[in-house]
């Protein structure tokens, strides 16, 4: 097989984590802010940010939920109300003591002593306690309900130790939360919304998932129940993508979130919580990026075609008709349809040598690059390259394509759609490869993760669902192994030994794994 010149200086195998950050600056999508753990994510990043805003937030809005917003600025007595609440973000919370700076003197600025706040203000690192405030006012009686909620927003949660994309100081999201008369409709609710985050993973991201509950240490701080979106990277690690909390009435007692029900009686209602993040752009590049750079899914693609005409910049008249060439092409491209909606795409003529052009394009993963000359446009052809089939194995060279122009606007759409189709076929192929079942015992899962393979990715085993002191024996047992329990599957095959943890009769499939 004849050797490729990648377009990444870092492969994969080679270090997985390297390569993660070179394909993020490569693919010019988020550069270092300058503040500790913050990060500008720049056009081509928070334009796949607002693709999956946008499908996200028709996903909500199609189930009635309606979008609002809340202050950035939470009291810290919300939070003291729900003790576990609290000491679940405690370590992670930034806190606002004083409002206003003065000059001490030397030329620096400092808080001013008489300017500080009689009660400080934690910067949002979630919002269940003020938004259950403004439920406990909204609500009064059983035709207030269900109260369907969601805020886009940005949240803090001071982290020691920060990736871009996958865990940082403040990043952006999607935090929704209702109220319900019944435990029914609430958990009925978790599970929409958790099947809501399935789709837009598998059906927009190409990214297959996982779907189950967390195990009780894994809760979300107060919940009753968690449940989890989790995604295998290229390395074998599990992302939990998104997840989705039956909060049970623990929120509506702290906050007084009552209503008078149809007997006249006063009830707390019963409440959920769920939300996706900025993560999911992570999860995207670990899924699907290669040794040249991102692979964008066409559903979240800002740009689903680039069209680059290959100007010399020497003799006007004849880079005007092939401007005006690749116009035409332009239009004709925009008319067609693809995966729902009008393509999207992009005629790059701005100056610099095509082939540094196509390349750039490469990197960010743009999923068809359509390259345009003064031969192609006197023999009416394009030249046209797939993202996902970038190389031509037997030639070690670029895989173009040369359909007529006609050919190439008419074919984009059913070409979009079959590339989607094909990274989520890869993706969950790949997944499905790399989850190894039938594992009976702790050595053996010891084993498995001190063996030779570098990527030895997700193990099913059978547990009994240990509680309290039990279960943090069986964590702290998996932190010697850098293992996590990630979920129970939805539709796991029944528990039919013994758990590997305590020899009791198992009860349940678990999934552990290496994490982010």
């Amino acid at each position: 097989m004849p050797e490729i010149r990648h377009a990444l200086t870092t492969k994969r195998e080679d270090d997985f984590a390297a390569w993660y950050q070179e394909v993020i600056t490569a693919a010019d999508m988020a550069e270092e802010s300058g503040v500790r753990g913050c990060m500008v994510i720049k056009p081509w990043g928070y334009g796949i940010w607002e693709r999956i805003q946008r499908l996200l937030d028709d996903r909500i809005k199609a189930a009635g939920v309606q979008n609002c917003y809340f202050p950035i600025f939470i009291p810290l007595a919300n939070f003291e109300r729900e003790a576990e609440h609290v000491e679940g973000f405690a370590k992670e919370m930034a806190v606002v003591t004083h409002h206003r700076l003065i000059d001490d003197g030397y030329g620096k600025l400092i808080p001013d002593p008489a300017a500080k706040l009689e009660e400080p203000l934690v910067v949002r690192p979630t919002s269940e306690t003020i938004i259950g405030d403004a439920m406990a006012r909204w609500v009064q009686s059983w035709r207030d309900l269900p109260l369907l909620t969601n805020q886009w927003a940005n949240v803090v949660r001071w982290e020691m130790r920060t990736r871009m994309f996958l865990r940082t100081s403040e990043f952006l999201w999607q935090e929704g939360h209702t109220a319900h008369a019944s435990r029914e409709e609430a958990e009925t609710e978790t599970q929409r919304a958790l099947e809501m985050y399935r789709a837009c993973a598998e059906e927009d991201l190409a990214m297959p998932v996982v779907t189950g509950e967390k195990p009780e240490n894994e809760r979300f701080p107060g919940a009753v129940e968690t449940w989890s979106i989790e995604a295998m990277m290229q390395d074998g690690k599990a992302l939990q993508a998104g997840t989705s909390h039956y909060l049970g009435t623990n929120f509506s007692e702290a906050a007084g979130i009552k209503y008078q029900n149809q007997e006249g009686q006063e009830a707390l209602c019963h409440t959920t919580s769920w939300g996706v993040s900025t993560r999911m752009i992570g999860g995207v590049i670990m899924t699907h990026g290669d040794d040249d750079g991102l692979r964008v899914p066409p559903a979240i693609a800002p740009q689903q075609v680039v069209i680059l005409p290959m100007l010399r910049g020497k003799d006007e008249a004849a880079d005007a008709a092939l401007t005006a060439y690749c116009e035409e092409l332009r239009v004709m491209i925009a008319a067609q349809n693809a995966l729902g909606e009008r393509v999207r795409v992009l005629l790059d003529t701005r100056p610099g040598k095509a082939a540094a052009k196509r390349w750039a394009y490469v990197r960010k993963g743009a999923p068809i690059i359509i390259e345009v000359g003064s031969r192609d446009m006197e023999g009416g052809v394009v030249s046209l390259i797939r993202r996902d089939e970038l190389w031509n194995m037997d030639t070690g060279k670029a895989n173009f394509q040369t359909p007529s122009r006609e050919e190439a606007a008419a074919g984009v759409g059913a070409m979009l759609a079959d590339i989607q189709s094909a990274l989520f076929t890869e993706a969950a192929t790949r997944r499905d490869a790399n989850i190894t079942r039938g594992v009976g015992s702790l050595d053996d899962v010891a084993a498995h993760y001190s063996g030779d393979a570098k990527y030895p990715g997700w193990v099913e085993v059978q547990w009994a669902k240990p509680t309290g002191a039990a279960l943090e024996k069986v964590v702290e047992t998996l932190k010697e192994h850098k293992l996590t329990i990630r979920n129970v599957p939805i539709g796991a095959q029944p528990a039919d030994g013994a758990c590997i943890f305590t020899g009791e009769p198992a009860v349940e499939r678990i999934l552990l794994a290496r994490s982010y």
